[in-house]
């Protein structure tokens, strides 16, 4: 779909070049954050049925990932893997959005999907993220990449806000290998350092943080007893080729959903240790597992 939208005004495509991100009001329809809100409610009822991660993705791991402690009375589902296959209305917002339009004022009029998921931190939920950088996860031939937070619930200081770090995307790529173990995050020496400059981002539902994929983030839990789910869709410009196994695969990976294909590759020069492919059903799992070790 070819469209000339401009959502972002001269400044604020300025400030995402400089800073890495961009808050965005309204990149949701109210119909379309009341249908998401609604799928995943019904996921999170869903989820009661269990004790522990379920479903399955194309790789066989399970989708629907549940923190320890996870309980029918206490649910803690914490990440849908490509929600896109199995919900119309998560689908649908990654094919169509004002988020999109802005998307491609920021890599160009040629737009393809890298990977899809859902990140919830339900009230109670007690994972945090450490901070680390998506392009660890997911490194490309250039690194033209944004990822796409949706804000299904407000976003409060206090409900596990996302946690930036300015102007980090134009700094280095920060190892996420330490002695030998993928460990998913930056050394915490250099995140304590990271995290004094940080902001938190925080907006209403139906918001979108639009975040360039090597940009330093994390978040703490959520202390409040309010929700705070993020749809989360990772774009790359269309010429950005992935130089690792999807870490979140889908059948409509690499689907170019503004502009044309081009059928070309741009490269840009840098160095990184390739990620490890997760096991368990999430990167939490990762981090997690890195710090028990620790």
């Amino acid at each position: 779909m070819l469209r000339e939208t401009s959502v972002l005004d001269s400044e604020q495509v300025a400030s995402f070049a400089e800073q890495g991100y961009v808050l965005l009001e309204n990149a949701l329809t109210d119909v379309q954050l009341i249908a998401l809100r609604a799928c995943f409610e019904d996921w999170v009822n869903e989820s009661r049925q269990f004790s522990q991660s379920y479903g399955q993705t194309l790789d066989g791991r399970a989708r629907f990932d549940v923190e320890p402690g996870h309980a029918s009375n206490h649910p803690a589902l914490r990440r849908v893997s490509s929600p896109i296959e199995v919900s119309n209305a998560y689908l649908e917002v990654m094919r169509d959005s004002r988020a999109l339009d802005a998307v491609t004022q920021l890599l160009g009029p040629n737009v393809k999907l890298n990977n899809t998921k859902v990140n919830s931190k339900l009230p109670g939920a007690a994972t945090a993220v450490q901070y680390h950088q998506d392009f660890l996860f997911e490194p490309h031939s250039n690194q033209d990449l944004v990822a796409v937070l949706f804000f299904l619930d407000e976003v409060t200081e206090r409900n596990g806000p996302l946690e930036l770090v300015p102007g980090s995307h134009r700094g280095p790529l920060y190892d996420h290998w330490h002695e030998g173990r993928f460990t998913g995050a930056i050394a915490p020496d250099i995140a304590v350092s990271l995290r004094a400059h940080s902001i938190r981002c925080t907006g209403s539902a139906g918001s979108a943080c639009l975040m360039h994929t090597r940009l330093v983030h994390g978040s703490q839990v959520n202390e409040s007893k309010n929700a705070r789910t993020f749809y989360i869709v990772t774009y790359s410009a269309e010429d950005a080729h992935p130089l690792a196994k999807n870490h979140i695969p889908s059948r409509y990976e690499g689907e170019v959903v503004r502009g044309v294909a081009t059928n070309r590759v741009r490269s840009v020069p840098f160095e990184m240790l390739i990620p490890e492919y997760p096991q368990e059903a999430s990167f939490f799992s990762q981090q997690a597992k890195a710090a028990r070790v620790d």
